[in-house]
C-alpha cells in the first residue's frame, strides 16, 4: 500500500489531550481536519486499537497512524509567453498577466505561470517548494497583475524568503477602490485570518488573525472612486483586498469582498503589483523593478477621468 506509517509514544505533556490534537502537535505539517479524516477512516491506532477523535491520550500510549504518500504529478513545461522585466543566473522578475494562476494545484496542472517558467528556465529553478511550485517564493492572485520574483536556485530562494520574512522587500501596488477616500494617506493595521464562516475568504480577524499592515496613498480622486498606491509591510493572503474592504473602500471588480457593482466590464479586482525592490542575493545591491500598468487598468483610469 502506498502509505507512510508513523509511530510515536505519548509523553507526559500529552496526558489528557485528545488524540487529534496530540497528533497535530507531534506532526504540525498535517491540518487538524486532515487528522480527523484519517481517524474517521480508521487509520489511527493506540496500543493496537483503532480510536475515535475524542480519545484522551495517556502517558506511554503507543500511537500509530498511516498517511497516504503524496504522488508528485508531472508538471509539463509549456511554451507560454512571459513578460520578463529582469533576468540573471539567480532570479527573474516577471510581469504576470491577468487571469493566470501562479502555480499548479490538484486538478489544474497546465496553463499556470509555473508551466511557462519551467519552459523558459529548463532545469534552472529552485526546488525548495517542490514540483508544484518550483522557483516560487511568493505569489499574487489569479486576477492580480504585475511583478513577481522567480528564484533559479535554492540559495537565491532562501535569501529572498528571508527578506520576505523580515519585511525587507519593497512591494507597491496600484488599485482602484469604491468611494472617495478623504485622507491623502493612511495605514491599516488589522490582523488577517480565515473568515469565521466562509473558509474560502479571508477577513480581519482579531482573535485568530496574523499581524498585517498596509500603507496607502491617494493618487487621484474621481466621482465615486479613488486611485491609490498601497505599500505592503506584511504579505497576508488577499491583504490589500481585505484591508481596503474593511475601511469601506473595496476594490473595483472584487467579487469576493464586495457586492458593489461598477458600470465597467472587469475580470476580477483592479489591482496591479507595480513595484518590487530588494537587495540582490549575490550582487548585494538594492534593485527595484516596475511593471507598467496593464492596458485594462489605464483604460479604466481614462474612463473614470471622463466621467468625473
Amino acid at each position: 500500500m502506498n502509505t507512510d506509517e508513523i509511530v510515536f509514544e505519548a509523553v507526559s505533556d500529552m496526558e489528557g489531550e485528545r488524540i487529534d490534537k496530540c497528533i497535530s502537535s507531534y506532526l504540525d505539517s498535517l491540518s487538524r481536519s486532515y487528522i480527523q479524516k484519517i481517524i474517521k477512516d480508521g487509520n489511527v491506532f493506540v496500543n493496537g486499537t483503532a480510536v475515535k477523535a475524542n480519545y484522551k491520550v495517556r502517558v506511554e500510549d503507543q500511537i500509530r497512524f498511516t498517511i497516504p504518500k503524496s504522488v508528485e504529478p508531472d508538471i509539463p513545461a509549456q511554451d507560454i509567453a512571459l513578460d520578463i522585466l529582469y533576468e540573471d543566473s539567480d532570479l527573474l522578475i516577471v510581469n504576470k498577466p491577468k487571469n493566470m494562476v501562479v502555480h499548479p494545484a490538484p486538478g489544474h496542472y497546465e496553463g499556470t505561470l509555473v508551466n511557462a517558467v519551467l519552459y523558459h528556465c529548463r532545469e534552472e529553478l529552485s526546488g525548495i517548494n517542490g514540483v508544484m511550485r518550483p522557483g516560487i517564493v511568493h505569489r499574487i492572485d489569479k486576477d492580480t497583475t504585475g511583478s513577481l520574483i522567480i528564484c533559479k536556485n535554492d540559495a537565491a530562494h532562501n535569501a529572498i524568503a528571508a527578506l520576505l520574512k523580515a519585511h525587507d522587500i519593497t512591494r507597491k501596488y496600484r488599485a482602484i477602490v469604491f468611494g472617495n477616500i478623504k485622507e491623502n494617506s493612511g495605514t491599516i493595521c488589522a490582523p488577517i485570518g480565515r473568515h469565521p464562516t466562509d473558509r474560502k475568504k479571508m477577513a480581519v480577524n482579531e482573535k485568530n488573525g496574523k499581524h498585517a499592515v498596509t500603507h496607502y496613498t491617494v493618487l487621484e480622486r474621481f466621482c465615486g472612486y479613488t486611485y491609490i498606491e498601497c505599500q505592503l509591510e506584511t504579505g497576508r493572503t488577499h491583504q490589500i483586498r481585505v484591508h481596503m474592504a474593511s475601511i469601506g473602500h473595496p476594490l473595483l471588480g472584487d467579487e469576493v469582498y464586495t457586492k458593489q457593482k461598477a458600470p465597467f466590464r472587469l475580470e476580477g479586482q483592479a489591482l496591479h503589483a507595480m513595484t518590487i525592490g530588494f537587495v540582490h542575493p549575490t550582487l548585494n545591491k538594492y534593485m527595484e523593478f516596475e511593471a507598467p500598468l496593464p492596458d485594462y487598468f489605464t483604460s479604466l483610469l481614462n474612463k473614470l477621468r471622463q466621467i468625473s
